[in-house]
C-alpha cells in the first residue's frame, strides 16, 4: 500500500502527475485503462486518484457549455469597497451560473465568469442582481467572443509520459471524438438532476447516476453521449494549484491592435503558464489567466513572453489574492472543498 500518500500534506510524485495529465486529457478514463497505460494496477490507480481527491488536490465536474444554447459567457470585473469585497465574492460563489470567483490583490475588486443558460438569466444577473447589490460600486462586463484553444491543457504534464503512452491516450480520445451522436434538440429541462450529479462528480458511475436520476444506466450513458456530441456537456478538472507549487495566479487584461488580436491570442495559448485565454468585448480585447511559480516567474512571463509579441498596446496584471470558486468547486484556503451531497444522501 502507498502509505506515504496517506499523509495529508504530501506533495505529488511522478505517478500522481501522470494521473493528473491522463484525467485532464480524459476525465472519465476507466481506472483499469489508466492503470494499464501507466504500468500500475487498477487498484493503485484508483487509490492514487482517491488520495488526490481526499487531499483537496483535484475535482472533476460535468459542466454545461452555454454557447450552443445561444448564450455566451461573460467575464465580469466588479469594484467594491475593501470592507465589502470579500462578502461580495462569497455571495457570488452561491450563484450556480457563476464560476471562477476571485478576490484580486487590490482588495477592492472581484472577478468572476458568468455562464447563463438563457438570455433571461443573463439579464437578471447583469441588469438586476449586480446593479442592486450594495457591495458593488462599479462593473465592467466583457463578453467572451472567442476562446483560443490551448496547445495542451494546464498543467501540461504530457512530457511526463512516454511517446507510446501519449499515443495510446491520444488514440483513446480520438475514438471518443469520432463518435457522433444523433442530432438532438438541446432542451435541458429533463436533465437537471443528471447535470447536478455530474457537477458534483464528473466521474460518477452510470449506476450511481442512474440511482440519482431514476433512469436506467443505459439511458444515462445515452443522454451523456448525446449532450457531449451536441457540445453542451463537457468535463472540467479543477486543481489546487497552490498545493502543486504555484504561488501566483493572475489575470491579464490586454489591449491589442485588431489586426494582431488573433496572433497574440494564439501565441499566448502556446505558453506553458497560460491556463486560459480568450478574445472579449470591452475596454480590453484579450483576457488570460496565467499560473506561475512565484513573482519572478510572473515577471519573466511579462517581459520575455508578452514582451516578444507584436501588437500589444497595453496590459494590466491583476494577481488573485484569493480564489473562492473555480469552474465548479469551492476552495477552502488552498484546498478544494468536498462537493456537497444532495439532500437525503450522505
Amino acid at each position: 500500500m502507498d502509505s506515504e500518500y496517506e499523509d495529508e500534506t504530501s506533495t505529488m510524485d511522478l505517478l500522481d502527475k501522470q494521473i493528473v495529465h491522463c484525467l485532464v486529457t480524459d476525465p472519465r478514463i476507466a481506472f483499469a485503462r489508466l492503470g494499464a497505460l501507466l504500468g500500475v494496477s487498477e487498484q493503485t490507480a484508483a487509490r492514487r486518484y482517491q488520495g488526490l481527491r481526499r487531499r483537496g488536490m483535484i475535482h472533476i465536474s460535468g459542466l454545461v457549455n452555454t454557447v450552443p444554447l445561444g448564450s455566451p459567457s461573460w467575464m465580469l470585473r466588479l469594484q467594491s469597497t475593501p470592507d465589502k469585497a470579500l462578502r461580495l465574492a462569497e455571495a457570488l460563489t452561491r450563484l450556480p451560473d457563476v464560476a471562477w470567483v476571485q478576490l484580486l490583490s487590490t482588495g477592492s475588486e472581484v472577478t468572476c465568469v458568468s455562464r447563463p443558460r438563457t438570455l433571461e438569466q443573463r439579464d437578471q444577473l447583469l441588469l438586476n442582481t449586480l446593479p442592486r447589490a450594495s457591495q458593488v460600486t462599479g462593473m465592467i462586463a466583457h463578453e467572451i467572443i472567442h476562446r483560443f484553444p490551448l496547445d495542451e491543457e494546464w498543467p501540461r504534464y504530457s512530457r511526463l509520459l512516454s511517446a507510446r503512452q501519449r499515443r495510446e491516450l491520444g488514440a483513446s480520445q480520438r475514438q471518443k471524438a469520432d463518435r457522433t451522436g444523433p442530432d438532438i434538440t438541446v432542451d435541458l429541462s429533463a436533465d437537471e438532476t443528471l447535470l447536478a450529479a455530474l457537477a458534483r462528480d464528473g466521474r460518477a458511475s452510470y449506476a450511481r447516476l442512474a440511482d440519482e436520476t431514476g433512469w436506467s444506466p443505459a439511458r444515462v450513458a445515452r443522454r451523456m453521449t448525446e449532450l457531449t456530441a451536441a457540445g453542451v456537456l463537457y468535463l472540467d478538472v479543477d486543481l489546487a494549484v497552490e498545493r502543486m507549487g504555484y504561488a501566483v495566479r493572475a489575470n491579464l487584461w490586454l489591449r491589442t491592435r485588431p489586426a494582431d488580436l488573433h496572433a497574440v491570442g494564439t501565441a499566448m495559448a502556446g505558453y506553458p503558464e497560460t491556463a486560459y485565454v480568450a478574445a472579449t468585448t470591452g475596454p480590453t480585447n484579450v483576457v488570460a489567466t496565467i499560473v506561475c511559480r512565484d513573482t519572478a516567474h510572473l515577471y519573466r512571463y511579462l517581459t520575455e513572453r508578452l514582451g516578444a509579441l507584436d501588437g500589444i498596446v497595453g496590459v494590466e496584471v491583476t494577481p488573485a489574492l484569493r480564489v473562492l470558486k473555480q469552474a465548479q468547486s469551492m476552495l477552502h484556503t488552498d484546498r478544494i472543498a468536498p462537493a456537497a451531497a444532495p439532500p437525503g444522501r450522505r
